[in-house]
């Protein structure tokens, strides 16, 4: 069974900055991409920022500059810090996780954390 865990996320005012954290445990032979969406309230899912397993980055054009991806592929852990964080950013965020186990490859989800941005 594969689980990935998320913590990092809370209120924070315009400006400000947080990390989140993203850890995938269980049974499994590696992990491929992993990245970060965004799902604000009455909207779709959508992309912030992904990672390849060799550390090439994409991010969303709303975010580039003001976020940052990482990850640690010994510990299995993705992170996604934010900065001069927006009113907009507001959303929960899930990690996602491209995984390779025994039986076949598929893709992971978080259970999500809140980011709200206001003062």
């Amino acid at each position: 069974q594969v689980q990935l865990v998320e913590s990092g996320g809370g209120l924070v005012q315009p400006g400000g900055s947080l990390r989140l954290s993203c850890a995938a445990s269980g049974s499994f032979i590696t992990i491929w991409n992993m990245g970060w969406y965004q799902q604000a309230p009455g909207k779709q899912r959508e992309l912030v920022a992904i990672i390849t397993r060799g550390g090439i980055t994409n991010y969303a054009d709303s975010v580039k500059g003001r976020f940052a991806i990482s990850r640690d592929n010994a510990k299995n852990t993705v992170w996604l810090q934010m900065n001069s964080l927006k009113p907009e950013d507001t959303a929960v965020y899930y990690c996602n996780a491209k995984i390779l186990t025994m039986s076949s490859t598929n893709d992971y989800w978080g259970q999500g954390t809140q980011v709200t941005v206001s003062s």
